[in-house]
């Protein structure tokens, strides 16, 4: 690899974090399509550092609190940690999805800086499922080793499917929006960046003192729910808009969280398997 191909993945790793992060990392990069489609690669591991943080403070919590307040501040701190970036992506989706008007009115509003009753509703519901979801985790403090890397994967393979998300639907605004500056992202990148929170989730349930058999089981549960999960409304969403957005992108990334977390309680749920 070049010394110019290095410097636009180094590139690439710091705009992963500032974009989807709010990580204080003092280095200015350009956000050109070069260095943007380059990024995705390195979502998951943007996602991994909020994971991590994430995991280490439940953790903390659990020797302090019971397991409500705890999922409320983790969920806070999970939220601040990427700036509210995707929620405000969730809002906006769901105010133009579920207002049932034409394609281009739905992309107007969901431009609309303003929040509207169903995006308000929207949000409430997402937070009070992956609060609910949290505490049932944190409720079950004895197998900790299984909980904690569930957790931090969450963030992983939200952010992953944003870069399959990107690659796999045209943008529904036609070179406009967030969703422009990442055109051009090869699937083949996406694709890598799958493998790469892959591989990421099963270094983590290893190193939490996992069986390799156990951590594969994980891993794969992880990665058939986010595609299930974000393949059925990635379609929907593009059926619905002629494509995808930056909102939706933002919307189809705390869709795969949420449902990461509820396959985590459900696979903990079924004992046998670890028995």
């Amino acid at each position: 690899m070049s010394a110019h191909k290095l410097k636009l993945h180094g590139q690439a790793l710091v705009a992963a974090f500032q974009f989807l992060t709010r990580f204080p990392i003092p280095i200015q990069v350009p956000f050109s399509s070069p260095v943007l489609t380059r990024s995705v690669l390195y979502f998951p591991i943007a996602g991994a550092f909020i994971g991590i943080i994430v995991a280490g403070v439940a953790w903390l919590l659990q020797l302090f609190l019971p397991p409500w307040p705890s999922a409320v501040l983790l969920l806070a701190l999970w939220t601040a940690l990427s700036g509210g970036l995707h929620v405000d992506g969730w809002m906006d989706t769901a105010d133009g999805v579920l207002s049932h008007r034409s394609r281009e009115r739905m992309l107007e509003i969901m431009k609309d800086s303003r929040v509207g009753a169903m995006g308000v509703l929207a949000a409430v519901l997402l937070l009070l499922l992956k609060a609910s979801l949290l505490a049932e985790l944190l409720r079950d403090d004895d197998r900790l080793e299984l909980v904690l890397p569930l957790i931090a994967a969450s963030p992983i393979w939200g952010r992953a499917w944003m870069g399959i998300a990107i690659a796999g639907w045209p943008n529904a605004r036609q070179g406009e929006g967030i969703g422009a500056l990442f055109a051009g992202v090869r699937k083949s990148t996406a694709g890598l960046s799958l493998i790469i929170g892959g591989l990421i989730t099963f270094v983590m349930v290893v190193a939490c003192q996992n069986s390799i058999e156990t951590s594969i089981l994980i891993t794969l549960a992880c990665l058939l729910s986010t595609l299930v999960a974000g393949g059925v409304l990635a379609i929907w969403l593009a059926n619905k808009l002629g494509g995808l957005t930056g909102d939706t992108y933002g919307a189809l990334n705390e869709a795969v969280e949420a449902v990461i977390l509820l396959m985590a309680v459900i696979i903990l749920g079924t004992t046998y398997l670890f028995s």
